[in-house]
């Protein structure tokens, strides 16, 4: 597989498409990533063997604790570089569109929103993926009414399929004076980027298109020209938006792209109900179901309903440890398909 990237890279029309040459040059490090990971998991392997003879030799008890704790070790690694490879659907490899909204509840929705938004910049910044901000709409108060962002990477699909759903926080409002214990919800809407290879059919005359000015996260980047771009697709109501680009042409472009993305993930999700319905399958595709509680009072909690995986170490969720509850889901999603 590495060969025949490097003799795509070869081709001396390979720059002339920069984003597919970028793309063939993530995919290759993200392979070289694996068979590098699978020889330092190997060689780790091989350390442990040759310790265990000398403890079984020498009776040595230090060297008995430090072999429990590299087979621990190894364990937790191997069991990582497991879910890497049994991500392994068609899209779970691509870039993902993550989009929040927060509900009803005013200016403590939409803080809570700001928090999810950055605790999945964390998570990403933490995988060492890259994340660009498409649309960002602030509260009135505090907060964002809607915020777009795309985390490229590689799997970076596979792994934030996780998170579709709804997120409930129950805290003591910042905001009501009394100290009251408030509900907030927000929406997380995740699809993969979807390239110009898949063809999906978008009629001009099926599209909305509104023009505004741009405002970035925290009033910066402020536009002065509406170079921002707002696609309604008519028959499905589906809205994307991108005010990232300077121009509004870039943005129309990416705002496409998005569109692109969602109709044909909605078209994925039609035909996986259409199969469930012929195997008899009561399973329900939900866009709306709340997945996860994270819970800051009267205790400390985040637990995921879909799995049952909790944690009481709230502050680490937030500041993006998010690993745990996406590899129980991906893990319980791959046992049901076995």
């Amino acid at each position: 597989m590495i060969a025949n990237f490097e003799e795509k890279m070869s081709m001396p029309d390979f720059w002339d498409d920069n984003d597919r040459a970028q793309s063939i040059i993530s995919e290759l490090n993200a392979v070289k990533s694996v068979v590098e990971e699978y020889t330092k998991l190997q060689n780790e392997q091989q350390d442990l063997e040759m310790m265990l003879e000398l403890v079984e030799e020498e009776k040595d008890e230090e060297m008995a604790g430090e072999l429990t704790e590299g087979v621990a070790s190894l364990s937790s690694k191997l069991s990582d570089f497991e879910l890497q490879l049994l991500l392994n659907q068609p899209y779970d490899k691509l870039n993902a569109i993550l989009e929040l909204h927060p509900g009803a509840g005013g200016t403590e929705s939409q803080d809570w929103g700001m928090m999810l938004y950055r605790m999945y910049t964390r998570w990403a910044e933490h995988r060492g993926f890259k994340v660009e901000l498409l649309d960002y709409l602030p509260g009135d108060e505090a907060g964002i009414k809607s915020v777009s962002i795309l985390i490229k990477g590689y799997n970076a699909y596979g792994y934030l399929k996780a998170e579709k759903g709804v997120h409930r926080l129950v805290r003591i409002s910042p905001f009501d004076s009394a100290g009251r214990r408030h509900t907030s919800f927000v929406s997380c809407d995740v699809v993969p980027e979807i390239d110009d290879t898949i063809e999906i059919e978008i009629r001009t005359e099926d599209l909305k298109v509104d023009t505004y000015r741009a405002s970035g996260a925290g009033g910066q980047h402020v536009n002065k020209t509406e170079s921002a771009v707002r696609i309604t697709h008519i028959p499905s109501g589906i809205i994307v938006a991108c005010q990232q680009e300077r121009s509004q042409i870039a943005n129309r472009d990416r705002a496409m792209k998005m569109l692109r993305s969602k109709l044909y993930e909605r078209k994925i999700e039609e035909q996986m109900k259409h199969l469930a319905e012929i195997r008899g399958e009561q399973s329900e595709i939900a866009w709306g179901s709340q997945i996860r509680s994270y819970v800051f009072h009267p205790y400390s909690m985040v637990k995921d309903h879909r799995t049952s995986v909790e944690t009481g170490n709230i502050g680490a969720v937030m500041d993006g440890d998010l690993d745990p509850f996406i590899d129980g889901y991906l893990r319980s999603q791959i046992k049901q398909q076995s």
